[in-house]
């Protein structure tokens, strides 16, 4: 299976995929999503913007262009469509906003039209079922996309970038971090394990630094959470790209789809999530993914590689999406149908890996801490180190 032919307009899917998820209503009409200028649409006059249900592609448009209230005073004239008015890329326009996901966007302005299914969960016996099918469906077509010689794999050692991995034995995988820590240590174990060529990344204070600056100027975020998260995947694939690889597969939605949070295994009480409920609070975790997906394909894509995430492909997130409670987290156990799909792809030692989130378990937010306070923002600080964050890209 190769990756679908998009338009130089259109990214992640054919035109008329795209048109037929309008004509249907299908928010999963294959693929790994997809976003651009779609051309004429069905039972629409003229073209619009396009966003996928997850928000898998970034799409941007001017601000307010949008809006069919701007009675045509922005500087597209109230047509988002019109070229100088979008793009893939936020550094591209003055005023960048995202295309929300699951969204149309044209000069009659936005409108919502695909969501996410909420029916009931399936047994689990069929939800595993699926599960597997899925998993075996989306990582079974990888290795095929691309050649050997273009993709790597950023690895963690956890189950998620295992099975990933494991798709795809004989491209190297990448790992960033301090020395010391744990995603490191974690990534070598189980690389032995599974007899993969890892390439370790060490960052230094002045990698952190300068990867600050550039994840910053390429998301436009500069919160301490988004820039940890985001370094050590653009070091990573920074690397990459420089020994010639140009697509670097991920394993980013493994953990909002399947229930890798400890605010989805215990939500009672727990005051991140409203839900009360496994599934409920596993459905405010996959809510976020547009926003956190825009901000690390961005920085990958600023980093020299295009990503891939085929855990993130449409037959996997039906089939999560569908899972009863108990097969998201049970007896203290996450992402079980995951983990249980995952038995015989990786070793038992990375199918049952506790991960680290990768601002912890690369020591990137230990380190920003550091360089905060050797600037003289103390913890005492409100927010010290989003304050030096400030100082630091105040003189970029």
């Amino acid at each position: 299976m190769s990756a679908p032919r998009s338009s130089p307009d259109l990214r992640g899917a054919p035109p008329e995929r795209v048109r037929d998820a309008l004509r249907a209503g299908d928010p999963f009409p294959g693929g790994r999503g997809f976003a651009g200028l779609l051309r004429e649409p069905p039972n629409r006059e003229g073209p619009v913007l396009v966003r996928d249900v997850l928000g898998r592609q970034p799409l941007f448009v001017e601000r307010g262009a949008a809006d069919s209230s701007s009675g045509g005073n922005s500087a597209s004239g109230g047509d988002p469509t019109n070229p100088d008015a979008w793009s893939f890329d936020r550094t591209d326009l003055d005023d960048p906003e995202p295309v929300p996901a699951g969204a149309i966007a044209s000069s009659a302005g936005t409108e919502r039209v695909w969501s996410l299914p909420d029916d009931g969960p399936v047994d689990p016996e069929s939800g595993q079922a699926a599960v597997d099918e899925a998993l075996d469906a989306a990582l079974g077509g990888l290795e095929t996309e691309t050649s050997e010689s273009d993709l790597a794999v950023a690895f963690s050692g956890g189950v998620d970038s295992g099975v990933v991995a494991a798709a795809v034995p004989d491209a190297p995988c990448y790992v960033a971090g301090f020395e010391g820590c744990h995603d490191v240590a974690a990534a070598r174990e189980a690389a032995a394990a599974m007899e993969l060529d890892l390439r370790v990344v060490k960052v230094t204070h002045d990698d952190l630094v300068r990867a600050v600056r550039e994840v910053a100027a390429a998301t436009g975020r500069r919160n301490p959470m988004d820039v940890a998260i985001a370094v050590p995947l653009y070091l990573a694939a920074e690397a990459a790209a420089a020994d010639g690889v140009r697509r670097l597969a991920v394993g980013q939605g493994a953990d909002e789809l399947f229930g890798g949070y400890s605010k989805v295994a215990d939500p009672v009480g727990d005051d991140r999530v409203a839900a009360e409920t496994v599934r409920g609070a596993r459905t405010e975790t996959v809510r976020t993914l547009p926003d956190q997906l825009e901000r690390d394909v961005l920085a990958l894509r600023a980093a020299g590689v295009e990503p891939i995430a085929p855990l993130l492909d449409d037959r996997i997130v039906a089939a999560a999406l569908a899972l009863p409670g108990e097969l998201l987290a049970s007896d203290g156990e996450r992402k079980v149908a995951l983990r249980r799909a995952a038995t015989g792809r990786v070793p038992e030692s990375v199918r049952t890996a506790d991960k680290k989130a990768v601002q912890y378990g690369t020591y990137v937010s230990r380190e920003l801490d550091r360089l905060a306070r050797r600037a003289g923002f103390k913890r005492r600080m409100d927010d010290h180190v989003g304050q030096y964050l400030d100082a630091l890209l105040a003189t970029t």
